[in-house]
């Protein structure tokens, strides 16, 4: 079966190319912890594979042979724009390797629909100038839930799609949305995701969810990543592990692998050593 790559090119390597077509991954873990550096890698490195070829190979290496990248790289944010994810992508990853990418990534501001029902003035998120057309658009705006259902509706298929973040939706849980409603879109999510037969990153930080709520993501989701901050002595790691994940957890256990040692440089998010049981 082909498998679509992460774009951490160690990961992919370890569990055969990368993820089953049709996976919906949850990426959950404490702040800092290397979950947005995941995602922020997968997204450049999925996008330099059209951009920039000598690059890819410099950082990336040779692709599994079961490996088949996305057609397209979407990137969904719920609070920013193009111009603000690249210079957060560029915080972690060198920067020109950013600039190569970007332009094969297609940018999703859903920023209007978030923000609409909130105090925040609008020309915080839509703008100083407005037309008439933009005023009449934006009295027409859906719900951001509606918008992320549509926008997957549209672009997932065959696709790797990140969604940045879940944490935010989970902030806006209120008034005519409530926790229901989100569970339900997830396990929506996951059900389509079979027949798109991409790849969907959904981050969420586990700090702002409750442990009920957080298993609710985990239970409609294909496959879990945890990122976690480690102390020893006087320096902190990170790591992460593979709680849940149809297709790839049954490699790791065959490998006896428990979990991933993690670090972040200038070609972005990598493995940096595995631990297994001994």
């Amino acid at each position: 079966m082909a498998r679509i790559p992460f774009g951490i090119a160690r990961l992919d390597s370890i569990v055969g190319g990368g993820a089953p077509p049709g996976s919906v991954v949850l990426l959950s873990g404490e702040a800092g912890a290397g979950a947005r550096e995941f995602v922020h890698t997968s997204t450049v490195m999925n996008g330099l594979y059209y951009g920039d070829s000598e690059a890819f190979d410099l950082h990336y290496g040779d692709t599994n042979a079961a490996a088949d990248p996305p057609e397209e790289v979407h990137y969904v944010s719920f609070t920013a724009g193009r111009d603000q994810l690249e210079r957060e992508m560029a915080y972690t990853m060198d920067e020109e390797l950013v600039r190569a990418a970007v332009d094969h990534v297609h940018f999703c501001d859903l920023s209007p629909e978030y923000f609409q029902l909130s105090p925040i003035p609008r020309e915080w998120y839509v703008g100083k100038t407005r037309t008439v057309s933009d005023l009449a658009t934006e009295e027409r705006r859906e719900s951001a839930l509606g918008a992320l259902s549509e926008y997957l509706g549209e672009h997932a298929a065959g696709n790797l799609v990140v969604v940045d973040s879940i944490t935010d939706l989970v902030a806006a849980v209120s008034g005519d949305m409530d926790w229901s409603d989100l569970a339900l879109l997830m396990k929506g999510i996951r059900k389509a995701a079979y027949d798109w037969g991409g790849i969907i990153l959904l981050l969420v930080q586990e700090d702002t969810l409750g442990p009920t709520e957080l298993g609710h993501l985990m239970d409609a989701a294909s496959g879990t990543l945890q990122f976690e901050w480690e102390s020893g002595g006087s320096k902190r790691a990170r790591t992460m592990f593979v709680k849940e994940f149809q297709g790839v957890l049954s490699r790791l256990e065959a490998e006896n692998i428990i979990r991933f040692e993690t670090e972040v440089h200038q070609g972005g998010f990598d493995v940096s050593g595995v631990r297994k049981i001994r």
